[in-house]
C-alpha cells in the first residue's frame, strides 16, 4: 500500500518554530476554522462543502425495502464513504485505509448511533415495507480535517433531502413522484456536528500559552502529519454530546479537554447556524425557479402553435 510522504525536516523546523511564537503558517488563529462553503444541488439531498481546500460531497437516497427482523418498526439508514485514489496517493480502490476507516466508525457514530435521523419515521407497514435512506459520502479533495467536513457534508445533505411522498393501501404502497405530491423531508431528532483539536507537545523554550500542550482546530493536511495527538468532540447545538474519541497519542488533560469541550459548543453552534442560513437560501431560490418555470409554462401556453 502507497504510503503518505512525511513532511520534511525544513517543514517540521518550520512549523516547530512558528507555534513557539504563536503564529500559524496560513495565519489563521489557533481556535480558528477555514473558510466554510455549502452548496446544494439542482436534486433533493445533494451537499458539496468545501472547508478550506478540503471538498467533500454527499449524497442522499431513498428506496423501499423491507426491514430487519428483529427491528420491524425502525427504517434503515447506511453511511457510506469513498476515499478515492486521486484525492491522496495513499488511497486505492477497494482497500480501505486507516484514514478510511476512522472517518467512517466516526461518522456512524456521531450521526446513526446517535439516532440524528428519527428510523421509526421511515416504517410504511410494520414488518413489510420501510424507507432506506443511504448517505454516499465522496472525498474529492483532502487538506486535513476529513472528520468535521464530512459531518457537514451529510447533517446538511439529511436536511436538504424530500423523500417521495407515499400512501399505504392494505399491504401495498403507493410511492408518488414529485409531480404528483409535493415530497416530504426527514425527521431529524437533533443535528449533531463535529469538531477536532490537534495537540502539539510544548516547545522546550518558555511560551505565552502556558506549560501545558498547544491545541489547533481545523488542522491542514501538514498540520495533521505533525500533531501527536487529537481529539474528536461530536455534540449538538444544544450542548448534548455524542461522543468523545481520542485516538492516542500525546495526553490531555481534564481542565483541556473541558475547553475543548467549550469550544466545540460555540463552533457547532455557528456551523448550525451557517446551514440553516443556506438552507433557507437555497429554500428561497428554488421558490424563484419553480414560479419562473410556471410564469414561463403560462406564457407559452398562450403563444398560438
Amino acid at each position: 500500500m502507497p504510503r503518505e510522504v512525511e513532511p520534511s525536516q525544513n517543514e517540521k523546523q518550520f512549523f516547530t518554530k512558528a507555534l513557539s511564537e504563536n503564529i500559524r503558517i496560513d495565519g489563521r488563529a489557533f481556535d480558528e476554522f477555514r473558510e466554510l462553503s455549502l452548496e446544494f444541488g439542482d436534486e433533493y439531498g445533494v451537499a458539496d462543502v468545501r472547508l478550506g481546500k478540503t471538498r467533500v460531497l454527499t449524497h442522499i437516497t431513498a428506496e423501499v425495502t423491507s426491514p430487519f427482523p428483529d427491528r420491524p418498526f425502525d427504517g434503515l439508514f447506511t453511511i457510506t464513504t469513498e476515499l478515492s485514489p486521486m484525492t491522496s496517493p495513499s488511497f486505492e480502490v477497494n482497500r480501505p485505509t486507516e484514514t478510511e476507516l476512522l472517518l467512517s466508525r466516526m461518522l456512524e457514530k456521531t450521526i446513526r448511533r446517535s439516532s440524528a435521523l428519527d428510523t421509526e419515521s421511515l416504517c410504511l407497514i410494520a414488518g413489510q415495507k420501510v424507507w432506506s435512506i443511504r448517505a454516499d459520502v465522496h472525498v474529492l479533495s483532502s487538506d486535513g480535517n476529513l472528520t468535521d467536513a464530512a459531518c457537514i457534508s451529510i447533517i446538511a445533505a439529511l436536511q436538504h433531502f424530500r423523500k417521495p411522498d407515499t400512501s399505504t393501501s392494505g399491504e401495498g404502497v403507493t410511492v408518488y413522484t414529485l409531480a404528483e405530491r409535493e415530497p416530504v423531508p426527514l425527521s431529524l431528532l437533533h443535528h449533531p456536528l463535529c469538531v477536532t483539536f490537534s495537540f502539539y507537545p510544548p516547545p522546550a523554550e518558555g511560551n505565552e500559552e502556558g506549560e501545558g500542550e498547544i491545541t489547533l482546530l481545523d488542522t491542514t493536511h501538514l498540520e495533521e502529519s505533525l500533531r501527536a495527538g487529537s481529539v474528536t468532540i461530536s455534540m449538538n447545538r444544544h450542548g448534548e454530546v455524542c461522543q468523545i474519541a481520542k485516538l492516542g497519542g500525546l495526553a490531555v488533560d481534564a481542565v483541556t479537554l473541558l475547553h475543548c469541550t467549550s469550544v466545540a459548543l460555540v463552533k457547532v453552534k455557528e456551523i448550525s447556524a451557517f446551514i440553516a442560513k443556506r438552507l433557507e437560501q437555497e429554500s428561497r431560490r428554488k421558490d424563484v425557479d419553480g414560479k419562473m418555470k410556471t410564469l414561463l409554462s403560462s406564457e407559452n401556453a398562450r403563444i398560438p402553435g
